[in-house]
């Protein structure tokens, strides 16, 4: 059992370590169990089997890291990210991308209506609505932001990589059947073989990366202090602030010169295999029957999305590439659209990567904004 706090981080940057490693490495079930699912499960059972000492030493140390690290990973996850870039994905694109969002906002209000959930849901909602309408590290922002438990984090992440798996096979499978539903939803302007050059970090120097992880630090400790303030003074939770002024503050300095800093995406990576690690490590999980009802939400959820994009190809005369691309632009985020985009062509891998940057930047306040309206429902 490990008790002491250097001991206990020093095992969970490693396990981290490792499964960054693993995510470099082209292996086929990556496409469908990505790693950072994998690193949850393996530190989540961990966990479970009682490795990590929940001493006061230990639960310091985690509270620290974790209230440090998550506004630096959003700012750096965001960095690269321009609004303007988004402009090259086209109005047909950039509305697939917008109608698939609306439909999961709405399929996550359906099923909290017919499941008859309750307040302690939202902590399981929001936080599984930021990872499939961005990402994981949004699906971190919110549950940062309502300070979620670690057992609904651990019911998030269980739906997301089940239900997220069994999404991205049937969307694989469609592929062959694209010119049928072509036909179908008439559509006006099928997608064509669209060169989209994705824009990458220029240069690295020990000097740039200096500043890139001062940038970081500099913006998590301002991001806490003036929550504070703004929490006092005003309303919301300070986490609520703190994800929200990271989060901004990202999406801002995509136009200076840290963007294009090599290294942003895997130092940002590095942080979030880290958070990853770090929840897991307090989460003591048990397979009980409400863990099955809870995965039947994540499939009604995924099932009324499917039929309302369904119903707004026919209406927009949209194509099964556009919408399907969307719909993983949404709920897989990078790890997966590009993969489908390239299911039907090599030259439209950056439509994917685009829209998946899309949902980086909406992911978070949608989800937020969700876990409003969910509570305004109760």
């Amino acid at each position: 059992m490990i008790e002491a706090p250097v001991f206990y981080l020093l095992s969970l940057a490693v396990l981290a370590s490792f499964a960054l490693y693993v995510s470099k490495q082209e292996y086929k079930v990556l496409q469908y169990l990505p790693p950072i699912v994998i690193l949850y499960i393996s530190v989540m059972f961990l966990s479970s089997w009682g490795l990590f000492e929940k001493n006061e030493a230990v639960l310091q140390a985690y509270t620290s890291l974790k209230s440090n690290l998550l506004p630096a990973m959003l700012f750096l996850m965001l960095l690269p990210n321009k609004i303007s870039n988004l402009f090259k994905l086209g109005p047909k694109m950039l509305l697939s991308f917008f109608l698939a969002s609306f439909s999961l906002f709405m399929a996550f209000i359906l099923s909290f209506i017919v499941f008859s959930l309750s307040l302690s849901d939202v902590e399981i909602l929001a936080p599984l609505a930021g990872s499939w309408m961005g990402g994981t590290g949004n699906m971190l922002a919110v549950a940062a932001a309502l300070n979620a438990s670690e057992s609904a984090i651990g019911i998030t992440m269980l739906i997301d990589s089940v239900d997220y798996s069994l999404w991205v096979m049937c969307l694989l499978l469609l592929v062959p059947f694209a010119s049928r539903f072509n036909d179908f939803s008439k559509a006006a302007d099928p997608v064509k073989d669209v060169l989209v050059q994705e824009s990458c970090a220029l240069y690295f120097s020990y000097k740039g990366y200096f500043w890139l992880l001062f940038s970081a630090i500099f913006l998590s400790l301002f991001s806490q202090v003036f929550a504070i303030y703004l929490s006092e003074h005003y309303f919301g939770a300070r986490t609520t602030w703190t994800v929200i002024i990271a989060s901004v503050a990202g999406i801002a300095f995509s136009f200076s010169p840290l963007a294009k800093i090599k290294g942003i995406q895997g130092t940002a990576s590095a942080m979030l295999y880290l958070l990853i690690a770090l929840i897991a490590s307090r989460a003591d999980i048990h397979f009980d029957l409400s863990l099955v009802y809870y995965l039947l939400m994540g499939l009604f959820i995924l099932s009324a999305h499917a039929l309302l994009m369904f119903i707004f190809a026919k209406l927009f005369r949209l194509d099964l590439f556009s919408i399907s691309v969307a719909s993983l632009a949404n709920i897989g985020g990078i790890a997966s659209a590009p993969i489908l985009s390239a299911a039907y062509s090599q030259s439209l891998i950056g439509v994917g990567i685009l829209m998946a940057s899309l949902g980086y930047l909406i992911g978070t306040f949608v989800a937020l904004f969700l876990a409003e309206v969910l509570k305004w429902l109760i």
